[in-house]
């Protein structure tokens, strides 16, 4: 029986973790995030711990990255699986069926930031801009790429600005179906 390997990635406040559960739980398959585990050791509003966190030599430093990709890496193989991680196209090359990119303009991040952690859009809009740099930075710095140039690896890139959830998911399981159900 074939063991699904689905990854759903985006830039900050795209919604990728939204989107892979909902896909996760449409294929009845599970939800992995490396991010999940990055997120644990936040304790403030998710935009700003995220920010402030990467700031840490923790944090930012190349044993936590490395063990959360060999994590992902683990899961992966056990498969059946919908993976939400930043970097998961690139780790997960070899071993996803699908690849997703949610490519999300800043603004509409920043919203939508905005609304879930119940604070200004301006101060959103800082945050992810300040977040995106700083990992643009650090994972080049860590991996030698710029993680936004995986949504030239992805199987489907798109834009959910304008569509639900729901929209969003249907859009993934048609191109799924297509290319691989």
């Amino acid at each position: 029986m074939r063991k699904l390997v689905i990854v759903v990635s985006g830039p900050p406040g795209a919604g990728s973790s939204t989107i892979a559960k909902k896909l996760a739980e449409k294929l009845n398959l599970r939800y992995y995030s490396p991010g999940k585990t990055y997120k644990s050791y936040l304790n403030e509003k998710e935009a700003k711990a995220a920010l402030d966190f990467w700031q840490t030599s923790f944090g930012s430093s190349k044993e936590l990255h490395r063990r959360l990709d060999e994590d992902q890496v683990k899961v992966a193989r056990e498969g059946n699986v919908v993976i939400c991680g930043k970097l998961s196209i690139y780790f997960l090359k070899d071993i996803a069926d699908f690849k997703v990119w949610l490519d999300v303009p800043l603004e509409m991040r920043a919203k939508r930031t905005a609304e879930r952690d119940k604070i200004p859009k301006t101060v959103a809009l800082e945050e992810i801009k300040k977040r995106q740099e700083l990992e643009r930075e650090k994972w080049k710095k860590i991996y030698g790429f710029d993680y936004f140039e995986l949504k030239n690896y992805a199987d489907l890139v798109i834009d959910s600005s304008n569509l639900t959830v729901e929209e969003t998911v249907d859009r993934i399981l048609k191109s799924l179906k297509t290319k691989i159900l």
